[in-house]
């Protein structure tokens, strides 16, 4: 029989579709469809190999399913017990213990809670009121100001001043900010990364929100190692789907942005170059994967247990 990848996709028109059509037509012995799930019984089997997820974090239902698809032995791509435990404050933290240059980065307390939380009462643990000046002498400005959970440039603010950067955040309601470093770059970059393995370090113009296709953007030396710090990173979160932005100060790259399990790879956003290699590469990963999958519940520190 053959093996099966099932997709989980949200609006995506393009790579969708080129990706199974991908799969498909290279007759291994696996094919691709788009994962189909509803009702799900607790001790149903799992009908996929490999499951690829690029919706649950909007999905709340197909995080469930694919958390089970885990303790079945299916290899699912992003790993979905890191994507639901990350955040950009642990990611800051921890790309500093691999040697990797971040921005300074400050987690601040929510401006505000869900009802039930009475701050004199509930909040016992939390120092307060925020001393701002002790957060910008040690930040800096300008300074950038986003959720922690967040993602897509959303909720991302560049702030000029100690006034802008409370109003912003009296803005935040019930996410969780940090503040971060500004790194006023010489050069950026946004690396496409899959499997843990295969980098590909494109110009980004973030200003435009566009690639660049230069393919002579980068020195040997500093190819090199945001190639090298790109898979320091991704070895360490687990993920086999994920793009990585640097931002590029006195020729060394700083990782700005590094959560990003999934990463966009619209044939417009990409250019038909770059979409093609993100095409051929997940299909590479993916049927591989499907044939010889990685140890059921290898990243599992609990799976000893079971």
């Amino acid at each position: 029989m053959s093996k099966r990848i099932g997709l989980f996709v949200g609006r995506e028109w393009s790579w969708p579709p080129a990706f199974i059509d991908e799969v498909n037509q290279r007759d291994q012995g696996v094919v691709a469809e788009y994962a189909r799930v509803g009702g799900e019984f607790f001790d149903a089997p799992v009908p996929y190999d490999v499951l690829v997820d690029r919706i649950s974090h909007e999905v709340p239902m197909y995080r469930s399913y694919l958390k089970k698809a885990v303790l079945e032995g299916k290899t699912v791509i992003n790993n979905p017990f890191m994507w639901t435990a990350d955040d950009k404050f642990f990611g800051a933290t921890l790309v500093a213990k691999l040697g990797v240059a971040s921005p300074k980065t400050v987690l601040l307390p929510n401006k505000d809670y869900v009802p039930g939380i009475v701050p004199g009462e509930s909040l016992r643990n939390l120092r307060y009121p925020l001393d701002w000046g002790a957060i910008l002498d040690y930040i800096g400005l300008p300074c950038v100001l986003k959720d922690a959970h967040g993602g897509g440039w959303k909720q991302v603010h560049v702030c000029q001043s100690l006034d802008e950067l409370i109003h912003r955040y009296d803005e935040s309601g019930l996410l969780t900010m940090i503040v971060q470093e500004f790194i006023q770059w010489d050069q950026f970059v946004r690396c496409l990364c899959i499997g843990r393995e295969e980098i590909l370090p494109m110009k980004y113009d973030p200003r435009e929100r566009k690639y660049l296709v230069e393919h002579e953007h980068l020195t040997p030396e500093l190819g090199a190692r945001i190639v090298r710090d790109s898979k320091a990173i991704v070895n360490a979160l687990g993920y086999d789907m994920n793009s990585i932005e640097f931002a590029v100060r006195d020729g060394v790259p700083y990782a700005i942005d590094f959560m990003n399990p999934a990463p966009d790879m619209d044939v417009y956003s990409l250019t038909p170059t770059y979409f093609e290699w993100a095409v051929q590469k997940m299909a590479d990963l993916t049927v591989r994967l499907a044939l010889h999958p990685r140890p059921p519940l290898a990243e599992l520190r609990w799976s000893r247990l079971l």
